[in-house]
C-alpha cells in the first residue's frame, strides 16, 4: 500500500469565528468520516488541524505574517491514509466534511526517501 496525504483547505472567507457549540457541531462529521477510515484501516496519521495564524519563511530572509499570505485558502489540516491507488485514495477523500462546507481536500502521494 501506499501514503496519501490529505491536505483539508477551505476559502477563508468561509472561515468564520466558531463558537464552541458550533465547534462541537461540526466535529461530528469529521469524527465519523475518520472512524470510517480507521474502521477500514486506513490511516497512517490522523494528522492535525493547524493554526490560521503563522508565518512563512521565503529565500533571502524573507518572512511574511500569515501561512497563507497570497491565497484565498487556508489549510485547515491533514491526515495521511493509505490506500493502494490514487484513484482509490481520491474516492476515500470524497466522504471529507470540509467538502460541505464548500472546502476542498488535496490528495498528494507521499514519496518515500531513502535512508
Amino acid at each position: 500500500m501506499k501514503e496519501f496525504i490529505l491536505l483539508f483547505r477551505n476559502a477563508s472567507s468561509n472561515a468564520p469565528q466558531l463558537t464552541p457549540e458550533q465547534m462541537k457541531e461540526i466535529s461530528k462529521p469529521w469524527q465519523d468520516w475518520m472512524g470510517s477510515l480507521a474502521a477500514q484501516n486506513k490511516i497512517v496519521n490522523i494528522g492535525a488541524r493547524l493554526a490560521n495564524e503563522g508565518a512563512t519563511v521565503k529565500p533571502e530572509d524573507v518572512v511574511t505574517d500569515g501561512p497563507y499570505a497570497e491565497i484565498k485558502e487556508i489549510l485547515l489540516g491533514f491526515t495521511i491514509i493509505k490506500a493502494d491507488t490514487l484513484e482509490e485514495a481520491i474516492e476515500l477523500s470524497k466522504g471529507c466534511p470540509v467538502l460541505a462546507m464548500g472546502g476542498n481536500v488535496e490528495v498528494r502521494p507521499i514519496v518515500q526517501m531513502n535512508s
